[in-house]
């Protein structure tokens, strides 16, 4: 009777969320799946695009995995894993951020009825992570080294590389011609890890065959003022001075204050104004510089005076643009325009000004250092180029991927078929029920063919089967899906080539965000802590408000 009266014991707050055990891994295993549906079709050449509609008005068109991700807004917990891994993958690879999502989701839907059916998420885990890493090995034993060959042939492997990025893209039609001016634009910036030495500047109207390459930087011509159409739009191999200083009158404050005893002294005042911008201009032009690039603002009279010494000036130049020109041309980034000697300023072969579509380009080509590299965009639509922007980030990341760890092996699906027959047989060999779970795990790595042939409308059951059967006769290693046959073929003759390491990625990011949500199985949300920290916070600003009301009030009071 005594253990009947024991009292409830209340141990968190009233109106406290709590979800536990095995429906909670059940229902964290659909929230993914359905996350995974979402992106499932937008993978391959054939891929669907989707259209994203923000909450501001903005519409964003998109095949890219991250970016859908990133866009989507997930409130779910365990799906918001999903998105995190999307990014690790596109910050870290650049492509296989749909494979990444695709992956995790359909090892959770695989391990789902064993989930079920009470076998323990650990036991799913430990060989999980057995199955991931045997993958991985799997993987770096396929993959085949690009290291040691000729500059040209190096480069048509990277762009074969850059073109089975390309071609699941908006920009597929012109792959060839997209994957070469990105193998360019990596091999320009050399061995430098900085991303942004490659500008990628948008221009809409022409075709996308209008984009082009510039060896060297492009940008936009910056707000000039009256005088800027008198100086020169081209020269050749001039000196550059980089400036982070303005070549303006500067006014004086509104509460300066100068007293005169004589009225005469106030013409020295404003000549001493004029004396110190002429003076600034002076030492420009003195330094030889023919082009001045300042991030700064370039008055009306500096512009004047330029124009009439046969100088180009452009002011307002973005931070980016400068840095890059300062890479490019080797010159440096000056705060004064005293003492400006020759080791500080740029040069470049040619510098001219060219009209782009509707725009005005200033273009440095020609620069010693070479370090940096401009595309510009051309095509019709503002989001058909924002895709193509990101397209192209991700062939670009493919490519320095490429060159840094030079091994690639077969797309199409091919690998995954390897590797699904290779652990396929070594669940053979263990006994327990570790081996459902290592099968199942291969199983879920057949979703990559699959989804390539469901995304181009071809039999699914059809192609996988003449795939596994290729596969398992030991000759067939690098047969993936023909996407334009609907058969399967030679994915390394066909070109269909990725780096080893999106793979590699891939696979550890979906196996280790996998094992997460099937390690959780308890949720505990508390909306009532949330909504007493929104008020404390209201509270708090309310109060400082109130004081300082309150404080400016009682300055004015007259006391009694």
């Amino acid at each position: 009777m005594a253990s009947m009266m024991q009292p409830q014991i209340i141990l968190l707050k009233e109106g406290t969320d709590t979800s536990q055990g095995r429906a909670q891994v059940v229902s964290n295993i659909n929230a993914c799946t359905a996350v995974g549906d979402t992106v499932r079709t937008t993978l391959g050449p054939r891929g669907m695009d989707k259209l994203i509609h923000d909450d501001k008005g903005g519409v964003t068109i998109s095949n890219d995995g991250a970016t859908i991700m990133r866009l989507l807004d997930i409130v779910h917990p365990a799906a918001k894993i999903l998105v995190d891994i999307a990014k690790s993958q596109d910050s870290e690879v650049g492509d296989g951020t749909t494979t990444v999502v695709l992956l995790a989701a359909e090892f959770l839907k695989e391990a789902k009825p064993y989930i079920e059916d009470g076998v323990h998420p650990h036991s799913l885990i430990r060989s999980y992570r057995t199955a991931g890493n045997m993958a991985i090995q799997r993987v770096k034993e396929l993959a085949v080294s690009i290291e040691g060959k000729s500059l040209e042939e190096k480069k048509t492997l990277l762009a074969k590389c850059a073109a089975t990025t390309l071609s699941s893209k908006l920009i597929g039609g012109e792959k060839e011609f997209f994957a070469s001016m990105v193998v360019d634009a990596v091999l320009a910036i050399g061995n430098d890890d900085r991303l942004n030495l490659i500008g990628i500047k948008k221009v809409p109207g022409g075709t996308m065959r209008d984009s082009f390459l510039v060896n060297g930087v492009a940008f936009k011509k910056t707000f000039s003022y009256a005088g800027f159409e008198q100086q020169p739009k081209k020269f050749l191999n001039p000196k550059i001075l980089l400036l982070n200083i303005e070549l303006e009158l500067k006014s004086e404050k509104e509460n300066a204050e100068i007293r005169l005893s004589d009225p005469l002294q106030y013409q020295s005042i404003v000549d001493a104004e004029w004396n110190i911008i002429y003076d600034k201009l002076d030492k420009c032009v003195k330094s030889g510089a023919k082009i001045v690039l300042s991030r700064l603002a370039i008055g009306d009279l500096a512009t004047q005076y330029f124009a009439d010494r046969d100088i180009f000036c452009a002011g307002r130049v973005t931070e980016e643009d400068l840095q890059r020109v300062a890479a490019a041309t080797g010159g440096t980034v000056q705060t004064s325009v005293n003492n400006v000697i020759d080791e500080v300023l740029g040069s470049c072969e040619v510098f001219e000004e060219k009209q782009v579509g509707n725009e005005r380009f200033n273009i440095f080509s020609g620069c010693p250092s070479g370090q940096t590299a401009t595309i510009v965009l051309r095509g019709g639509a503002d989001q058909f180029i924002e895709e193509a922007e990101r397209s192209l980030h991700d062939a670009i990341m493919i490519v320095r991927r490429a060159l840094k760890n030079s091994t690639v092996v077969p797309g199409g699906g091919a690998i995954d078929m390897e590797i699904s027959k290779y652990l396929r047989q070594h669940a053979r060999t263990i006994a327990g029920k570790s081996q459902f779970f290592v099968n199942s795990f291969a199983k879920a790595l057949e979703v990559i063919p699959r989804q390539l042939c469901d995304n181009a409308g071809f039999d699914a059951t059809d192609v996988l089967n003449k795939l596994r059967q290729k596969h398992a006769s030991g000759e067939g290693a690098n047969y993936g899906v023909d996407i334009n046959t609907g058969g399967i073929a030679d994915s390394f003759a066909n070109f269909v080539w990725e780096p080893a390491v999106v793979k590699i990625n891939a696979i550890n990011a979906a196996t280790e965000a996998s094992c997460l949500i099937l390690s959780v199985d308890e949720t505990v949300k508390n909306p009532k802590s949330e909504s007493a920290q929104g008020e404390a916070a209201a509270g708090a600003m309310a109060g400082r408000g109130g004081g300082a009301m309150r404080g400016r009030g009682g300055r004015g009071m007259r006391r009694r």
